[in-house]
């Protein structure tokens, strides 16, 4: 199940306000959370649907919705106020099962395989689950139910909001062939133009289309896409039990990255960050993950096992470097991050023939002796000569 609060940012602070005495529900009036205008140039970071009816739009600037919206009101985000309502969320959630993969602060994924003997129809559970985070927590949510994360997270944004849907196996040539191929998760703005151009124009299009043919235009991509659209993914839960299972960094940019090299030049640090506090730990990881949020606000995630746990920052900066090109879908990014979870104390390594051992071990100790040098000098002491602008 893919659990969605419809319109998070807007319907927290509806909450809160309403809390506190204010007379007017937010959600019923031509109303936006607006960004920072020092970082982001004051921008939309979520808007009613009385404004969304007006044409406001999410990531465009309050000057615009001003514009729009005669009577607009206007308020500020509030970062703690949202991690409360979603610890409160999660919380909730886990009643009824510890099988929860947070996507983002206020979505997830649980795995309802595990407990149905427990509480039953799956479409029944949803409902009762939607009804008491409603009733409990004031804020309603869109629940997707499926045979994987794709489908799940497909069938919660269906029809808005307080919502439950369905899409089974045998639902998704009724449900989700017909829809426009901008709709199938993943595809951006500029994949979907590229696929029109192709005279793809449905998901099922796109299902039915010849991979060899695909993949002139969108390299390892190509069989990505397909396999979406026809509703296949191999994706598990991945449960985070405690924070120390996972390492992660990110950063939000002041502008959209726009291509893969700038997008690299964010990654680099972020890897080295994460390699030095898994080198301090005394850790190898074995699962190298990738997170991208776009200019519209979606993230996407990837990740990839590795068959020899590291430490090493090349060896995980190349590992994300791959997932980010399989990843990005040519839309403006504002958000990059890496994770790395699967630790073990020790590390093995299978050796192939055309590997120079002698210089993965000489890696390794380079790493440890810049490690140093930072400690003692600061982070700016040392860098990659790949990393200098030229």
């Amino acid at each position: 199940m893919h659990i969605d609060v419809n319109n998070a940012f807007l319907s927290w602070t509806a909450v809160d306000l309403l809390n506190k005495g204010y007379k007017i529900d937010i959600r019923n009036i031509e109303s936006i959370i607006g960004g920072d205008e020092q970082e982001r140039r004051g921008i939309v970071l979520a808007k009613s649907m009385v404004a969304k009816k007006k044409g406001v739009k999410t990531a465009e600037t309050i000057r615009d919705a001003k514009r729009k919206c005669n009577d607009l009101k206007i308020f500020p985000p509030n970062h703690k106020l949202y991690k409360e309502m979603s610890d409160k969320l999660f919380d909730l959630i886990s009643n009824y099962t510890p099988d929860i993969e947070k996507l983002s602060i206020d979505e997830c994924i649980i795995d309802y395989t595990k407990v149905k003997n427990l509480y039953g129809d799956p479409i029944k559970f949803a409902y009762k689950l939607k009804h008491e985070i409603k009733e409990k927590l004031g804020f309603t949510v869109n629940i997707g139910i499926a045979n994987n994360k794709l489908c799940a997270k497909m069938a919660s944004d269906f029809l808005k909001p307080d919502r439950v849907h369905t899409l089974f196996k045998d639902e998704i040539v009724e449900k989700m062939y017909p829809l426009p191929i901008e709709d199938l998760y993943g595809i951006g703005k500029s994949s979907s133009k590229r696929l029109r151009d192709l005279n793809i124009n449905t998901i099922e299009d796109l299902a039915k289309a010849d991979p060899n043919y695909l993949y002139k235009y969108f390299k390892n991509q190509a069989e990505r896409m397909i396999n979406s659209a026809k509703g296949i993914d191999d994706g598990v839960i991945n449960v985070k039990r405690s924070e120390r299972e996972c390492i992660s960094n990110s950063t939000t940019t002041s502008y959209n990255l726009n291509s893969l090299d700038d997008i690299y030049k964010h990654l680099y640090p972020l890897v080295e960050n994460v390699c030095i506090t898994l080198r301090k730990s005394n850790k190898y990881t074995s699962l190298v993950g990738v997170i991208l949020k776009d200019k519209n606000f979606k993230t996407y995630s990837h990740q990839r096992s590795l068959k020899n746990p590291t430490s090493n920052t090349d060896e995980v900066y190349n590992i994300a470097k791959e997932l980010m090109k399989e990843l990005w879908n040519e839309e403006g990014i504002r958000l990059v991050g890496v994770s790395l979870s699967k630790f073990s104390n020790y590390k093995t390594h299978q050796i192939s023939l055309f590997e120079d051992v002698k210089e993965v071990e000489s890696n390794n100790e380079l790493d440890k002796v810049v490690d140093k040098l930072k400690d003692i000098y600061g982070t700016d002491i040392i860098k990659k000569a790949s990393q200098l602008k030229k």
